[in-house]
């Protein structure tokens, strides 16, 4: 029992003189920053001690008042304050300041106004989106009729249903068979035009394509239509008229001969229905 009471007063005794250790520290540092930073005394000097008076000769410009100097001869003093100012008036070089005489001697020119930065042109580059037309109706070779406008496809002279054609002595209504030919490549397909700015008479002549081939150069490749002079598509007219298709051969109706010629099978296979203009 003594001993643990020993060693328990040894401990508190070991602790006190740890404590005192640590605030002795904490003095000693306290005392060397308060050495190490003397009090700084701000002292602001007196404004009228330094600032100078500023005698009339050493203002830096004119403190009169203008309109004073304006309303006041020259020589007379002025009214409202000690010291008067007499103002000369500077002459303007009229060189400087105006226009040459070889200019506003000259009379006045209308000229053109310059063109937008924004118009015309800029929108002339901007491709325009084709005019999907839809539910076509052939009323002859290259011209078609949809819900509220008749279109003529570019590139190709207008046909008429009523054209007739002869073979082996023969006549037979060419015109009314190659709208049928037509009629049979079109099958109600819709047709993509780019229709010119304006295009709003009954008739619009433009350039189309129906899933993605041109019909005029379809019809002309199968003799069915005439190339406008200077078209591109001459090459292929001549080409049809040597083979003898469409206008150039004989009636495709009579089938002894070789039958009508087409690009598309399925077309082909609709001309084995009857037609009701035939």
């Amino acid at each position: 029992m003594r001993q643990k009471l020993v060693t328990l007063a040894g401990g508190i005794a070991a602790l006190a003189l740890y404590t005192g250790i640590l605030f002795a520290g904490a003095a000693t540092i306290r005392d060397r920053q308060s050495a190490a930073t003397p009090d700084f005394v701000l002292e602001t000097p007196d404004m009228a001690e330094t600032e100078p008076s500023l005698e009339p000769e050493d203002v830096p410009f004119d403190m009169t008042d203008p309109q004073a100097s304006d309303t006041t001869p020259a020589g007379v003093p002025s009214q409202g304050g000690a010291h008067s100012t007499e103002t000369t008036a500077r002459t303007i070089e009229p060189q400087q300041f105006g226009l040459p005489d070889d200019v506003t001697t000259k009379p006045l020119e209308r000229i053109e106004p310059r063109q937008p930065l924004s118009g015309a042109d800029a929108g002339a580059s901007e491709p325009r989106e084709p005019t999907v037309l839809r539910q076509p109706v052939a009323l002859a070779a290259g011209l078609i009729r949809f819900d509220k406008v008749t279109l003529q496809l570019d590139g190709i002279e207008p046909e008429t249903a009523e054209r007739t054609c002869e073979s082996g002595g023969k006549s037979w209504p060419c015109g009314m068979v190659a709208r049928t030919a037509f009629r049979n490549f079109l099958r109600a397909r819709a047709v993509s035009c780019d229709i010119p700015a304006g295009g709003t008479g009954e008739t619009v002549t433009a350039q189309c394509t129906v899933g993605g081939q041109d019909p005029a150069a379809w019809l002309v490749a199968n003799g069915w239509a005439t190339p406008s002079p200077g078209s591109p598509l001459e090459q292929q007219a001549e080409t049809a008229r040597q083979a003898k298709l469409g206008f150039y051969g004989d009636d495709p109706r009579d089938f002894r001969q070789t039958p009508m010629p087409f690009d598309d099978p399925s077309a082909a296979a609709t001309m084995d229905e009857p037609a009701p203009d035939l």
